[in-house]
Parts: structure tokens; sequence; C-alpha cells
């Protein structure tokens, strides 16, 4: 008799187990659909991610009750309960699919939010504006925004309390110099395949006859032995036809004015195998 009334419980568990499996094989699948209705580029319909993270809340309570189930099951009744490795398999699936497609749903609302701050934000003030174009990659563009930011947040005038040895000594330290190499396409391969650079330095193949790039500097660093790293690397392999030109930011002041055009007439001017530092 004992042993009826736990096979009919053991039963009504495993009942429970596969209502839940019917319910997330349905429904996966329709909380991927729903998902995929939220995008940046795709005003959301009114009301969608609450029934988003509703949904996900029901599915993540279902698998946690077969979870707790199937445990109770495998542990103290054991001799009377087989299990569906396939239907384990799909359940696994099921968790790994839903916790995915959450998680890129809460990403996209946070790119959402982020463009709606940005047109949301009153025009840039002059000293508030985008920085030069220096790399065609948004990747390098926006490590090159980073350091610059850093040299930005340095640019204010300290109050009484701020002023130290450690302020002085980052203010005084900290800098950027963006290089260009431009000339033949067989040199500047050369070039690209040889070059090393340290973590937060930057170099890229802008065009075919150019190279650019950034060297971040945590110390005081000279034109001088800029310039003298430089002519080492032109001079150890053998870029005798390539243009060099350096140009030191210690601040986002030496960004102003129109500096692209500044150095393009510099570049025109200079010969080849020529090594120049901009004064700004």
């Amino acid at each position: 008799m004992e042993k009826d009334r736990v096979e009919r419980y053991v039963k009504s568990l495993e009942r429970t187990i596969q209502n839940n499996y019917h319910y997330l094989k349905e429904s996966v699948e329709d909380f991927q659909e729903l998902c995929r209705l939220v995008s940046p580029e795709k005003q959301i319909p009114a009301g969608i991610a609450i029934d988003i993270r509703e949904m996900y809340k029901e599915i993540r309570n279902r698998l946690t009750e077969i979870k707790a189930i199937e445990q109770l099951l495998q542990g103290k009744y054991r001799q009377y309960y087989r299990r569906d490795s396939v239907r384990d398999k799909e359940l696994m699936e099921y968790g790994f699919i839903s916790k995915n497609c959450y998680s890129k749903f809460e990403h996209t609302l946070v790119q959402i939010e982020a463009i709606k701050r940005l047109k949301e934000r009153p025009a840039k003030a002059e000293h508030e504006r985008e920085p030069l174009p220096w790399f065609r990659t948004r990747e390098n563009q926006v490590a090159f925004f980073k350091n610059l930011r850093t040299l930005m947040e340095l640019d204010y005038e300290p109050t009484p309390e701020e002023i130290g040895e450690e302020r002085r000594d980052l203010a005084g330290g900290r800098g950027l110099t963006l290089f260009l190499f431009s000339g033949d396409s067989v040199s500047l391969d050369l070039l690209q395949s040889r070059a090393q650079l340290r973590e937060h330095d930057i170099l890229e193949r802008y065009s075919a006859e150019e190279i650019r790039g950034m060297l971040a500097h945590l110390r005081e660093v000279s034109p001088l032995e800029v310039e003298k790293k430089f002519r080492q690397i032109m001079e150890s392999n053998g870029l005798v036809r390539l243009k060099c030109l350096l140009l030191p930011v210690r601040s986002s002041k030496d960004l102003e004015g129109d500096l692209l055009e500044f150095i393009r007439k510099a570049l025109h001017r200079m010969g080849e195998g020529e090594l120049k530092t901009l004064s700004i």
C-alpha cells in the first residue's frame, strides 16, 4: 500500500515536470521572437519591456521548479524515477537560450538609453567638440578619444586644495604623440609588419600611402627623444623614402583649429626621408 502511494506521488511529480517542459517548449520560442523586436534601430512597442521581464521570470521559475523536483526524485525516490536524457538536454538548452536572449535584451536597453541621452544632449560647447578624426576605424578613434579625454580632464585650473606634487607630476608628465608616415606602399608594408607597440599605443594603415598612429606617454618625454626613436625605426628598416611627421599633444588645445589642413600642407613641403616635429 505504501509503495502504491509513493508511486502515485512520483508520477504526479513527473507530470509537473512534463507540464513545465511543454510550457517551456512553446514559450522559449515566443520569448526569442519577443526579444528580437527590441533593437536600437527600432521603436520599442509599448509595454514590451515589461512583458519580456515577466516572461523571463516565469521561464526561470519553471526551470527552477523542474530542477528542484528532479533533485528530489533522484535523491529520495531514485528507485521509482527514470531520467529522460533527451528532455534534460532540451531543458538545458531552453535555460541557455532564454538567459542569452534576456542578456542581449538588457544590453540593448542600455544602448537605447545611451542613444536617447545623446540625442537629448544640447549642442556641445566649443571645448567639448568631437576630437580630431585621426583614425578611420571606430575602435582606434575611441581609444584615441579615451587618451585625449584624460588630457582634457587635466586642462582645468585646479583649486588650491588640488595643487600638490602628485597633481603637478600628472599634469606635467602625461601626453600624446600623434605620428604619420607617408610614402610608397612597399615601405609602409614593411613598417607595418615590423612595428612593435605598447599596450596603449595605436598604429593604423590609414590608406595605401599613409600610416597613422598614437603614442601615449605616462611621463615627461621631450620631442627630441621621440624624434630619436623614430629616426632609429626608419634607419634600422631602411625606410629612406618615407616622410615622418610627429605631433606632440599636451592639451586638448593643441588640437584646435584646422589641424588636418595644417598637417597636409606640412607634408607637402617635406622631402623623402625627412622627419619633422610640428610645433603648434
